[in-house]
């Protein structure tokens, strides 16, 4: 299953902007980063890695084949299992404004 977060600050339609989530529903840390991106309005696409075939095999393609989860993609780098601190200085280093 693939959800949106709309960031009704910036620009959709900037396909290069958005951050991926790649998680599980039942995930605790995948929870937590979801929920603090929405409460700090960043936009992401959240994808489930046990339903969506393509997802897992991209952060397969990450770890040697392994499925490790939450990962978090943007503009080419990748982030295993941040905390909400970890990610915030990731984001902020990238220039997003939160």
């Amino acid at each position: 299953m693939r959800r949106r977060c709309i960031n009704l600050f910036q620009d959709s339609k900037k396909e290069n902007s958005r951050i991926e989530l790649y998680g599980t529903e039942w995930c605790l840390k995948s929870a937590a980063l979801r929920n603090f991106m929405q409460s700090k309005w960043i936009e992401f696409d959240d994808f489930n890695v046990e339903t969506d075939e393509e997802a897992r095999e991209k952060v397969m393609a990450l770890y040697d084949g392994k499925l490790k989860f939450p990962t978090l993609i943007y503009k080419g780098e990748h982030l295993k299992n941040p905390t909400s601190k970890e990610l915030s200085e990731f984001l902020k280093e990238k220039g997003v404004d939160l």
